[in-house]
């Protein structure tokens, strides 16, 4: 990771040997990802003198063994790792959990590496530089839309599902069938636009309606609700360049096309 240079003011407190390279003991803290230990240091001991918990991860080993135990509530993971493929640990993620995860990329003017990362499921990101405050601030969101979406979750169960065109979506499994009774698999952020789209079917829904209802952070570009969409169409499109079901409105946003049936 790369900082800006006020924040390389603070000093750094190293956390306590036996914690070190160990999962703590209670679910919810942050897990950073980053083979610097001078950043990991300064990253986690700001978030901790800030109230939330933060443990580091030097690559993909260390991190396994973390995930191994208590799940941390959110990852921050930087994407150059030496050795070890950021983008690869990131697409190995969302294959098998669905914890939070907050990418840092670097300069690149074509921003790769940052539409790549939603592309896998990343549910925020940053460029170099940045400073803490904003790290911090990134994180506390991220955990604040996961806290409220358990919290409605808990308070209003989910039923039922929609059918269209031979597919089903249920709600409560989370789990999208095809035609033929395959199981497709989403993402946290395809299946909240899938959602979106199946509660308002045959109606214009702007870039902005779909970023509240997804929940990404609000001050992602528009543009990451269209790399959404292109991967939702790569599933259920069977031509994805020339969209029948998830289609374009101009000047205005998409449109889903089918007819659904709830159920």
């Amino acid at each position: 990771m790369s900082l800006q240079p006020w924040t390389t003011r603070k000093p750094v407190k190293s956390p306590p040997p036996h914690e070190e390279g160990k999962p703590p003991q209670g679910a919810g803290y942050v897990l950073v990802v980053d083979d610097d230990p001078a950043i990991c240091r300064m990253v986690t001991s700001y978030f901790g003198d800030n109230n939330l918990p933060a443990r580091c991860a030097g690559g993909r080993q260390e991190m396994m063994r973390y995930l191994g135990g208590p799940q941390p509530g959110l990852i921050i993971l930087d994407l150059r790792l030496g050795s070890d493929d950021g983008l690869d640990i990131l697409r190995d993620l969302r294959a098998n959990s669905d914890v939070p995860v907050i990418i840092i990329t670097g300069h690149r003017p074509d921003e790769i590496d940052r539409v790549v990362g939603l592309e896998l499921g990343a549910d925020d990101y940053l460029t170099k530089p940045f400073g803490l405050r904003e790290l911090l601030a990134r994180a506390r969101a991220v955990l604040r839309r996961q806290e409220i979406g358990r919290a409605t979750r808990e308070k209003h169960p989910e039923r039922g599902g929609y059918r269209f065109l031979g597919w089903q979506l249920e709600r409560r499994a989370r789990r999208l069938t095809d035609p033929n009774g395959e199981v497709i698999a989403l993402t946290k952020g395809e299946f909240a636009l899938l959602l979106a789209f199946l509660e308002a079917p045959q109606r214009p829904l702007s870039r902005e309606q779909l970023l509240q209802a997804t929940r990404v952070h609000e001050d992602i570009f528009d543009r990451s609700i269209d790399v959404q969409v292109l991967r939702l169409r790569r599933k259920l499109e069977v031509e994805p360049t020339a969209p029948r079901v998830i289609r374009t409105e101009r000047g205005v946003g998409y449109v889903f096309a089918p007819d659904v049936q709830s159920f």
